[in-house]
């Protein structure tokens, strides 16, 4: 069947030219995109047999844009594919003004893809969108192999790297609001059975006309519903447990920085880093999905902690923006976003707009943020002159070599919030624990050691102020002075 665009009177094609910005043999061709194939080389058939992965052709619509935006997201798929354990065979992109409703890239081409799922041999087709239900019916049925699209993936990935209990009922949670809606579209087991009344071929209707299909569907429906609000209970008792070790720190004043950005940016290498925090550092896709605070300390001796946070993508699912909100508070509630972007990324502005998407879902884009170009030792140096003077006001790094580290830390001690208050006291020296309490939560501009006590010139909380108020070294004076 060929593609019903093929068939556009003149005038409306060249209509569809002006508003549209596109030529008619860009839409009608499958357009190869070079250099993803992973395909495995020079390797036994029994090592082959051992090591065989899931044989992927990867399908984007091109909707709007330039061709590199679309090649790049492209790129950015093929590499979520490998991550989950896939190997990609071919990259193919569609030009339309928008995706096909029922085959999401056009009848005629559904049989041009098929064509190149049976020459490559793959087994699995990956959609750079998320897909209706009949949309996956559609192009299963057609092209004779199973169809997964764009959020089904990350789906999968981060089930496969979830750890924590909390991250794993997180993940399901995400997997059973996608799979929901969609429990008519896999396959067919879950398809219309007649049974019951003995009434054949679908003729007529009313009970007894359902059979053991339509049951099983409605069972499974009002499980995975049961399920869900069993795991947003579930989420809802942890969150409360996190809430309450961050109101801990809110009362101690201790300022708190989340690291945010895209994934694979160098988010937990930077927080190795700077804290010697031992977190997983490996070069795949949403590796981190479990927060990670951390106490770091200031060069005034301040206490503040450093907060590995789950990566962000393009298009991020809104199933896991939902499911992961508790854990994304950790960036709402914090006092500085420190924003990690890759340097080496063919795209790292488009990086930054996605990130900003998801922060102004989780109300964290009016925060105080503090750009950090990270893989500066990766990245070429035009690359590197044309970001900087994108963003002057960035601090350029590389996790991996140390270099940029000393200004990185300069950096978020100079924007980490000032206490409020100015004190000078004479602290006696049986009361260490307040002394103590002074240099881990407040400012010291100065300290001095007197026979009575430690003098200190500190700026600290409103609270903490308070319990220094009776040792204020001019509240000493006047009561030595009425004294008198």
């Amino acid at each position: 069947m060929r593609d019903q665009e093929s068939f556009v009177p003149v005038e409306d094609e060249l209509d569809d030219v002006t508003t549209g910005e596109m030529e008619l043999s860009e839409r009608q061709s499958l357009r190869r995109v070079p250099g993803l194939s992973t395909e495995l080389t020079d390797v036994t058939e029994v090592e082959y047999r051992q090591l065989r992965l899931e044989r992927v052709v990867l399908v984007g619509v091109w909707t709007e844009g330039t061709i590199a935006d679309a090649e790049n997201s492209l790129a950015e798929l093929a590499a979520l594919a490998e991550t989950a354990g896939s190997q990609v065979l071919e990259g193919l992109i569609q030009r339309r003004t928008r995706p096909d409703p029922a085959t999401y890239i056009g009848r005629g081409k559904v049989d041009d893809l098929g064509a190149v799922v049976l020459s490559t041999g793959a087994d699995t087709v990956i959609c750079d969108g998320e897909l209706s239900p009949s949309q996956l019916r559609n192009l299963e049925q057609r092209t004779k192999v199973k169809v997964v699209d764009r959020t089904a993936l990350i789906l999968d990935i981060f089930a496969q790297h979830a750890k924590s209990k909390e991250g794993k009922a997180q993940v399901e949670l995400a997997q059973l609001q996608y799979l929901l809606p969609r429990l008519r579209g896999w396959g067919e087991t879950l398809s219309r059975q007649t049974g019951g009344s003995g009434r054949g071929g679908g003729a007529g209707g009313g009970v007894g006309v359902r059979g053991p299909g339509e049951t099983k569907l409605e069972t499974d429906r009002r499980r995975i519903r049961h399920r869900i609000s069993r795991l947003r209970r579930e989420i809802k008792n942890m969150r409360t447990v996190r809430v309450t070790k961050r109101a801990r720190r809110t009362r101690n004043s201790v300022p708190a920085v989340a690291i945010a950005g895209y994934t694979n940016a160098g988010k937990s290498s930077l927080l190795n880093r700077l804290t010697d925090a031992g977190v997983l550092v490996e070069n795949a896709l949403f590796a981190t999905l479990d927060p990670t605070t951390r106490k770091a300390t200031a060069s005034d001796g301040r206490v503040y902690t450093l907060s590995d946070t789950v990566g962000f993508v393009r298009h991020l699912p809104h199933q896991i923006v939902e499911a992961f909100r508790s854990t994304l508070e950790e960036v709402a509630e914090a006092d500085l976003v420190v924003h990690v972007v890759d340097g080496t990324h063919p795209d790292p502005e488009e990086q930054v707009r996605a990130v900003h998407e998801v922060l102004a879902e989780v109300s964290a884009d009016r925060l105080p943020e503090l750009l950090v170009v990270n893989k500066t030792d990766a990245a070429d140096e035009d690359t590197l002159l044309r970001l900087k003077r994108l963003w002057p006001d960035a601090i350029f790094v590389s996790a991996y070599s140390g270099r940029g580290m000393d200004e990185l830390r300069a950096a978020i001690e100079d924007r980490l919030p000032q206490p409020a208050v100015e004190v000078r006291a004479v602290v006696p020296y049986d009361r260490g624990d307040l002394v103590s309490r002074v240099h881990r939560t407040g400012e010291v501009l100065s300290t001095s050691h007197l026979p009575e006590g430690t003098l200190l010139h500190v700026r600290v909380s409103a609270e903490l102020a308070a319990e220094l108020a009776a040792f204020d070294v001019e509240r000493q004076g006047q009561a030595a002075g009425s004294r008198s």
